[in-house]
């Protein structure tokens, strides 16, 4: 299998998440085969995600080397454990790795593929929040995607709307791909450094009652 930017990318992408879901097993107090699971649904879902829709092959399955960034998180976390609680904020800079990597590649998937640029920036937003996602889903947190205090997905959207753009002008290329993975990270860092946030509806609202 030739080595590209691409593959180097995903699987750079596949290792910030998996960190990032090892480090929630570890957290939760999982064992180290539900924190390789763990590691495994957040690191390869948004690309699995991603490849069913544009209708491929789940690039995670047809690639086995795509495993063993998961493994490797796993056992990294497993032989550190004893520093995850002093170090909980690096949940949340993995998971700003995995999400700035994995919208940036999905969005040039999807473009490779002959999708629409709109279309290709709402997949590479997909492929950038799906991990976290099934991440907190499956571990029963609520969903960083959804916190009220949070940008999660703004991040995605920025990234994935500057590679369709680079894209369409004919400006893509890996330094360009680069350059806008680390504003994407970057961006996501600052975000949760000063507590961004969109402003919210105005309320109030009526409560359902159950």
């Amino acid at each position: 299998m030739p080595v590209t930017w691409g593959i180097v990318f995903d699987l750079l992408g596949t290792f910030f998440f998996a960190i990032s879901g090892s480090l929630l097993a570890a957290q939760r107090g999982f064992d180290i085969v539900a924190s390789l699971l763990l590691a495994s649904l957040t690191g390869l879902g948004g690309g699995v995600i991603r490849d069913l829709v544009i209708g491929t092959p789940p690039a995670a399955f047809a690639q086995p080397v795509h495993v063993i960034p998961p493994v490797a998180a796993a056992t990294l976390v497993f032989f550190l454990s004893g520093t995850v609680q002093r170090y909980s904020r690096a949940l949340l800079v993995f998971d700003a790795g995995g999400l700035a990597v994995f919208c940036t590649t999905g969005t040039v998937t999807a473009l490779s593929a002959g999708m629409n640029p709109v279309a290709a920036v709402l997949l590479g937003v997909t492929t950038g929040v799906g991990g976290g996602l099934l991440r907190d889903v499956v571990a029963n947190r609520d969903p960083q995607l959804f916190n009220p205090n949070d940008l999660y997905a703004v991040p995605a959207f920025v990234g994935a709307a500057l590679i369709g753009t680079l894209w369409i002008v004919g400006w893509y290329g890996p330094v360009t791909l680069v350059a806008v993975t680390v504003a994407v990270f970057a961006f996501r860092v600052l975000s949760l450094h000063f507590g961004w946030r969109i402003p919210h509806a105005r309320g109030p609202w009526p409560r359902h009652r159950t």
